[in-house]
Formats: C-alpha cells, sequence, structure tokens
C-alpha cells in the first residue's frame, strides 16, 4: 500500500510562499488504478513528485510498501555525460536488479539502436523518453506513476507502449495524473479530482468529471 497522509507542499515564490497541496491525503492499494484530474497548475505533477520520492513534502508524509516507478517517460534523472546503456546499468544497480538480460530488451523497445551507446546529452527529448520508458519497463515496479498519459513517439510507438503497461502489466497498480478524461476513463476506477490544493475522490468517474469542469469553470 501506499499512503499519502496529510501532505501539504509550498513552494517558495518572489510573493511569499504558494500552496501547491493542501492537506492532502489518500492510500494506493496493490493492483488499484487511481487518476487524478487536474488542470494545469493544480499540482498534479508535484503530487506525483512526491509519491515517487524526488521531492519530499512540506509537512505530512509519504509511505509506500510497494516498489514505486519514477513518472513514466521522464528522463530528468539520467546522468547526461553516460551513455544510454551506463545510465541502465546505474539504474539497475540502484534497484539491485542484474543489467545484461535487459540490455536487448531496452534496445529494442526503445528503438535506439546505435545511439544507446551514445552520451545521453546527445539525445533528443523523445530519444530520452523513449530509453526513460524502456528502463520502466524492466524494474518489475508494483506501483507505475504516469504524468499524462504516454504520447511518446508516433502512433505506432505510442501503441506499442499503452500495449506494454496496461495490457501485460494490468495486474499492477498504476497513478495517472492527467486533465483529459478519456485516459482516467480507460484505465482507471477511482478518481480524484485536485482543486485548489484539496483532494476530491469519487468512485463514479462521471461524478468526478462533472465536479472537476464544475469547480474548473
Amino acid at each position: 500500500m501506499i499512503i499519502v497522509k496529510n501532505v501539504i507542499k509550498k513552494y517558495s515564490t518572489r510573493q511569499g510562499l504558494r500552496t501547491i497541496l493542501d492537506d492532502v491525503s489518500f492510500t494506493v492499494s496493490a493492483g488499484e488504478k487511481i487518476g487524478i484530474l487536474g488542470r494545469n497548475g493544480a499540482g498534479k505533477s508535484t503530487l506525483i513528485r512526491l509519491i515517487s520520492g524526488a521531492e519530499r513534502p512540506t509537512s505530512g508524509f509519504v509511505s509506500r510498501e510497494l516498489s514505486v516507478s519514477w513518472p513514466l517517460a521522464f528522463g530528468g534523472a539520467f546522468q547526461g555525460s553516460l551513455t544510454g546503456l551506463d545510465n541502465l546499468r546505474f539504474i539497475c544497480r540502484v534497484y539491485g536488479k542484474s543489467t545484461e538480460d535487459k540490455i536487448d530488451y531496452v534496445q529494442e523497445f526503445s528503438e535506439l539502436g546505435k545511439y544507446l551507446r551514445e552520451p545521453v546529452k546527445n539525445y533528443s527529448s523523445g530519444m530520452r523518453a523513449r530509453l526513460a520508458f524502456a528502463i520502466s519497463m524492466v524494474i518489475d515496479f508494483d506501483c507505475f506513476l504516469i504524468d499524462e498519459v504516454i504520447s511518446v513517439g508516433d502512433a505506432r510507438f505510442h501503441a506499442k507502449c499503452q500495449e506494454e503497461l496496461f495490457v501485460k502489466r494490468a495486474d499492477k497498480a498504476l497513478i495517472i495524473v492527467s486533465h483529459e478524461m478519456h485516459n482516467i476513463r480507460d484505465h482507471c476506477n477511482r478518481v480524484g479530482v485536485l482543486i485548489s490544493g484539496k483532494m476530491y475522490f469519487f468512485n463514479d468517474i462521471d461524478e468526478a468529471y462533472s465536479y472537476y469542469l464544475k469547480e474548473s469553470s
């Protein structure tokens, strides 16, 4: 289970402290699929970073009894001077996994070819995203974090990502943040609506979307 308890997150701005998340609490059970709806700037990505451990809350806590991915297709944690292959090796060491049996999969899935052995700083943003997604798939996480539904590459590659994540890993927990309802409807069975830093949960997706539209207008 993942427990988010009384989480408050504030950032310093030129106008003073700004509260992004205000006393947010919820749990995620093994295999559960949760969607988070919110407008741009509502704090969805901040929440994902807190759950992943990339940031710490100002107060409250996040407890992780499930292993949690980094936000899928996020390549911001790569070491740019290292090759894609060296980044794969480094990440596997962090998670206590072997590397050699994963190289072929990452090279094939990411479609990087010879560029897997080139420094990541020379990659385009799409190449970094494809590498990040491929590496995410070779680590056996219990819960995958999705900051907007994967839209890496062309339609063919996008479909491949959907198959890999939503079909082959249907037993895994998911937390999807989005401002587009169809992404939540397709994959989630519980929805949180993030409005002015507060989180409101609904078991009925249509009810959640109606509330989201009403409060966001």
